[in-house]
């Protein structure tokens, strides 16, 4: 910026200089700071995603808590249950700051998921009929998650980048307790070790799907990936499926459990790994609400929400007095 001229005397095509010369420089932004409309809209999208999606995410581990093996694994998957419904919350509130300037507030969020107007992950929409599936959750789910939300570790956007911090650390331990499970039926008997496979055969295709399609820069599209462009985001989804793929795959292996998908192999001459693309057709049904347990995980969320109207306009009178 020149000297003695100040920030509101700029035109706009100044600011929006500005702005990327201070994310160029590696300058957290806050949410009391001049940014694009185009930078907020992809925060509160990504946010909202994401702080939706850990609550969603707790639903499908939820329905084992009465259901685990032991008092041990429930006493477990009970507080994972309640750190993802945190971690949601937090970022809600992340993203709540950012809607403020357009008239906007967490009761816009809900409206949007109870619309389908709001995504959450494709994961969160598939089935968790055993025990080898809350594993798989636990280990290979928040195993993805953990790569994918370590990459925004450095987000140009400051209260999403410290937020990341403490849901990392903690996703950390939960991974630790999937990987528990998995152990613990992969030693065991045959039909535990059944029960196991059968779980990586059905969450495998939402493994890949996870990370989302190919983006724009990978395909070769001349529309700039703007998450990247603002250093919201430092990979492609395809980059973070590879570093999923070179971290688990061979732990997968070690298990002695099969892949399925005959064709996965590290390429060394592109030192890439090939695998069996998904239908993305498919992909974009499930998160648009059309999954096979969608409809029952929106509708449970939906009457958790209506049934405890009266403790969040408790605490709004509270509030007001």
């Amino acid at each position: 910026m020149q000297a003695g001229v100040q920030f509101d005397q700029l035109t706009e095509e100044e600011k929006h200089q500005h702005f990327m010369d201070r994310i160029n420089r590696g300058e957290k932004i806050e949410a009391d700071d001049w940014m694009p409309e185009d930078y907020r809209m992809s925060l509160i999208r990504l946010i909202a995603m994401h702080g939706i999606s850990e609550i969603m995410g707790a639903l499908p581990e939820k329905e084992w808590v009465p259901k685990a093996p032991s008092l041990h694994r429930k006493l477990a998957i009970m507080a994972k249950v309640q750190d993802e419904m945190g971690h949601g919350q937090l970022l809600l509130r992340v993203a709540e700051d950012l809607m403020a300037p357009l008239g906007k507030n967490r009761e816009d969020i809900m409206q949007d998921l109870f619309a389908k107007r709001l995504k959450f992950h494709n994961v969160f929409h598939m089935e968790a009929p055993t025990w080898g599936d809350a594993g798989m959750i636990a280990w290979l789910v928040d195993g993805a998650a953990i790569i994918s939300q370590s990459m925004m570790l450095d987000s140009s956007y400051g209260p999403y980048a410290r937020a990341l911090k403490r849901i990392c650390a903690e996703e950390v331990f939960h991974a630790q307790h999937g990987e528990s499970i998995i152990l613990a039926l992969a030693e065991g008997t045959p039909e535990q070790r059944k029960l196991l496979q059968d779980a990586l055969n059905r969450w495998w295709p939402s493994l890949i799907m996870f990370f989302g399609p190919k983006s724009a820069k990978e395909t070769g599209n001349s529309h700039a990936d703007k998450n990247i462009m603002y250093k919201i985001r430092t990979k492609t989804n395809e980059e973070l499926r590879q570093e999923f793929f070179t971290k688990y795959v061979p732990r997968i292996w070690a298990l002695g459990l099969t892949i399925p998908d005959e064709t996965i192999h590290f390429d060394e001459e592109q030192q890439l790994w090939i695998y069996k693309d998904v239908d993305w057709n498919e992909f974009k049904q499930i998160v648009s609400g059309n999954g096979p347990r969608s409809a029952n995980r929106l509708d449970l969320r939906k009457r958790s929400y209506d049934n405890n109207a009266w403790v969040r306009e408790a605490l709004a009178a509270k509030k007001a007095i």
